[in-house]
């Protein structure tokens, strides 16, 4: 008959049992503390428990939950960065940690240089090629308008009043005194056909053997292109002091004949592309002239009479 045994029988049966629980070495492992990260390694080693048994033994398949539930739990804590400052783990939908994922591509401002100073390159390339271009353009521009000189032909000069007798200057020297009022008159055409001028002129004189004895200024004025125009300048002398040149003007006087010369510039000025580009041209004429102090008809000038430089 069968005994059943009691639980104390088991209990001093196990130990002597070879082939049910055969003695297994005691060992123990050391490994380095994960809380410590620039301490002693010497003094961050710890020592795992003694296994006595395969229930405690690593190879249990309980012990492998245990570790990686440990594992995991230690995962999804908190850490601390080298920088010393603590990040939180997260896990994903299937358990495994996540962590920051390293962008391996960014700037290759540094494998290819500044790229500020090469906009700046460009920038002030384009600026300079603008520059170029339009110095280029208004050059041509320029050029083209050069060939359109203000055309200037002096039509008439007429003698309003004139007086030749006996005076004195403002120191009260005697001598030989004259007073002419004029009228001259001549036409201006513009040539240009895409701008328009400014015509302006010098003193207009009269002169007697190198002494002005009447003057006027034209006001300046603009004329579009393709456009004639005529215009007129008084001239003026009031009590001129003759002096040395008295002598011949009264004997010239006596015949009723005073040979004279009239003497100025033309200027005409165009923009042709605003300010930045303008034409200037000058016109020099010179005209002798004859006055007759009996006749009072307008002295008309033929084509040829004056020289126009």
């Amino acid at each position: 008959m069968m005994h059943a045994k009691s639980d104390s029988d088991v209990t001093s049966l196990a130990p002597s049992s070879p082939s049910r629980s055969p003695k297994r070495p005691v060992y123990y492992v050391q490994s380095p503390s994960r809380d410590s990260h620039d301490g002693d390694k010497s003094s961050s080693m710890q020592t795992t428990p003694v296994y006595n048994s395969p229930m405690e033994s690593p190879s249990h398949p309980s012990y492998g939950r245990h570790s990686r539930a440990s594992s995991a739990s230690r995962f999804s804590g908190t850490f601390r960065s080298s920088s010393g400052r603590k990040a939180n783990r997260k896990r994903n939908d299937k358990g495994w940690p996540e962590c920051n994922v390293i962008q391996e591509e960014g700037s290759y401002d540094d494998l290819y240089g500044d790229t500020g100073f090469s906009r700046r390159c460009q920038a002030l390339i384009a600026l300079l090629g603008f520059v170029l271009l339009f110095s280029v353009f208004s050059l041509i521009i320029w050029g083209a308008s050069r060939p359109y000189r203000a055309e200037i032909v002096v039509k008439s000069l007429a003698v309003d009043n004139f007086y030749f007798g006996e005076g004195s200057d403002l120191t009260g020297v005697l001598t030989k005194m004259l007073t002419l009022n004029c009228s001259l008159k001549m036409s201006v055409y513009n040539p240009a056909t895409f701008f328009g001028i400014h015509v302006s002129s010098s003193p207009v004189d009269l002169i007697y053997s190198e002494m002005k004895v009447a003057t006027g200024q034209l006001k300046k004025y603009y004329q579009p292109r393709k456009s004639h125009r005529t215009v007129s300048v008084t001239l003026e002398g009031s009590k001129v002091p003759l002096y040395g040149a008295g002598a011949s003007f009264a004997v010239s006087d006596s015949s009723g004949r005073v040979p004279l010369r009239l003497e100025f510039e033309i200027r005409s000025q165009g923009y042709v592309v605003g300010k930045l580009v303008k034409t200037k041209h000058r016109r020099h004429i010179s005209c002798p002239v004859v006055i007759d102090s009996s006749k009072n008809k307008p002295i008309k000038f033929k084509q040829d009479s004056c020289t126009y430089d």
